[in-house]
């Protein structure tokens, strides 16, 4: 049986196994958590500069190609129309758009078309131009215009309508650069509300959300500044301007604006946490799924321990009720031997031929008795029962007393004993029965394993603090595999089908909880086929 103090030990390893692998696991949770969130952390962030570059990005295109193709168009063609009618007398001058497809690629171009009329000479020229669109059309004139002439005396007015043409391209250069400054001017003094057009902004990061792996609910805000939210008189349902301002977090929604008061787009996701969580089922689950199996593992174990426990206990109960039963029968038996042998009862009868039987069944009842007294001193020590009481014993009387009943239970022709003690009392603090039943078993042991006439050397020495207590026999030892074992209850060494020594495997271990009560030092020394060596270290106080 368990001691308690071994079960209570043994649970509370145990739960801190446990507990240890739940403050491992939780660790682990709790990094891989920081962790995500730092990687989202870092996803969003790159989705606010990507936002912000998009944002921009559109927004200029949407204001200045409105300015382009509200204004731009159709003052270029007056500009054209008037510098050409300007040059030469002409007549029926129009300006009118065109598609050329040059190896499959589709161009735009306007077609200037008129007849001018040289008065001194008497000449007249149709004159026709194809100019490129008014994105590209500086670059065309740069390099030259294609004037397809009808008279050959009008190639100086093609030339002078090339170079009248290409310094008004100058001049359409001057005038876009007004315009744009104009519209810079607008911005600046444009306010966040009229500048920022709140739906587009939406859309474009719901649109751009859609191939991202980030959560798909959002909010979002726009700051003036540093945490000054921008109220905007129609809102979306995604904008919140009640969320807290993250200086780390943010990004410029105008990066390339640097003269008006800067604005800041900040992006969050309320589910957020859920999403990381979400990210980490796997090993969210594995961690209940171990920790789940240690703890039904450690109930399933707990359980056992108890129930094994009790058995024990059952079993030690009535190991010892049934032995003290056999007591009776033992003491009938001795004295049924006694009156046997007792010549005042036998008067007129002649008992020798039964007298060999009677000494017979003494010497085995006495065997039975010490085999009962065995099984019960294991039995109350198994339940705790033993009460390791302490009082002066003198360790060489005692030994004195064992190796002489020795002697006279084996005959001193079938074993030798040697005793080695010093002169004056070694005193010891323990019990005296206790202190007999250990000798005794370990002589009774060396006696049994030696090989023919055995020898037993007791050698008993002292220190200041302890008495050193040495038993050799010269039997045929012990392997050193079985070393570690001798000790367990029950224990006995293979011999194979040879079943010459009698025991039950109780001895040995009497004497390790012997040792164990009194805090004694118990060591074993063998060589198989040689002997073996018990040395017991016995404090004195």
């Amino acid at each position: 049986m368990l001691k308690k103090n071994k079960i209570s030990l043994a649970v509370l390893l145990l739960a801190l196994s446990i507990v240890s692998l739940i403050i491992v696991q939780s660790y682990q949770l709790h990094y891989t958590y920081k962790r995500k969130s730092k990687e989202l952390n870092e996803k969003i962030q790159s989705f606010q500069d990507k936002i912000s570059f998009r944002h921009e990005k559109a927004e200029d295109y949407r204001k200045y190609m409105n300015i382009v193709n509200d204004d731009f168009s159709v003052q270029y063609r007056e500009i054209l129309k008037t510098e050409f009618e300007n040059l030469v007398p002409t007549q029926n001058i129009t300006i009118t758009d065109t598609v050329i497809f040059n190896k499959g690629s589709r161009e735009e171009y306007l077609v200037i078309q008129g007849r001018a009329f040289d008065s001194i000479r008497g000449l007249s020229a149709e004159q026709r131009v194809l100019a490129k669109d008014y994105r590209e059309i500086k670059d065309v004139f740069q390099g030259g215009t294609k004037i397809i002439p009808v008279a050959a005396d009008s190639g100086q007015i093609s030339i002078e309508l090339n170079q009248k043409v290409t310094q008004q391209i100058f001049k359409k250069a001057k005038f876009i650069n007004e315009m744009m400054i104009q519209a810079f001017k607008e911005n600046i003094l444009e306010t966040p509300q009229q500048r920022i057009d709140l739906i587009f902004l939406d859309s474009i990061i719901a649109y751009e959300l859609k191939s991202e792996n980030l959560p798909k609910n959002y909010k979002f805000c726009i700051y003036q500044g540093m945490q000054k939210p921008v109220i905007f008189p129609l809102k979306t349902k995604n904008y919140d301007a009640s969320i807290s301002f993250d200086s780390i977090h943010k990004v410029s929604l105008f990066p390339n604006n640097t003269f008006s008061e800067p604005l800041y787009l900040q992006i969050q996701f309320p589910q957020r946490g859920r999403y990381i969580l979400k990210e980490m089922t796997l090993s969210i689950t594995g961690s209940i799924i171990v920790i789940f199996l240690v703890l039904i593992a450690f109930v399933f174990m707990f359980k056992t321990i108890i129930e094994q426990r009790r058995l024990s206990e059952l079993k030690a109960g009535f190991i010892s009720n049934m032995t003290h039963e056999f007591k009776t029968p033992i003491s009938t038996i001795a004295l049924a031997c006694e009156a046997m042998e007792d010549s005042d009862l036998n008067i007129g009868r002649d008992n020798s031929p039964v007298l060999p039987f009677i000494d017979m069944i003494r010497q085995e009842n006495k065997r039975l008795e010490i085999l009962v007294e065995s099984i019960l001193e294991s039995s109350a020590l198994e339940k705790q029962n033993i009460q390791w009481e302490k009082e002066e014993v003198n360790l060489s009387e005692v030994a004195d007393k064992v190796v002489e009943n020795a002697l006279f239970r084996v005959g001193k022709e079938n074993c030798s004993i040697q005793l080695y003690k010093p002169e004056e009392p070694l005193i010891i603090l323990c019990d005296r029965l206790h202190l007999r039943n250990l000798l005794s078993n370990i002589i009774d042991n060396a006696i049994k394993y030696s090989k023919g006439r055995g020898s037993v050397e007791v050698d008993i020495k002292q220190n200041q603090k302890s008495v050193v207590l040495s038993i050799s026999d010269s039997g045929i030892g012990i392997k050193k595999e079985h070393i570690d074992k001798i000790f367990d209850k029950l224990y006995r060494i293979p011999t194979g089908d040879i079943h010459n020594v009698k025991g039950f495997g109780l001895g040995l271990n009497y004497v390790k909880r012997i040792c164990d009560g009194y805090q004694w030092d118990i060591k074993v020394k063998s060589k198989y086929g040689v002997g073996t060596t018990f040395v017991i270290t016995m404090n004195k106080q």
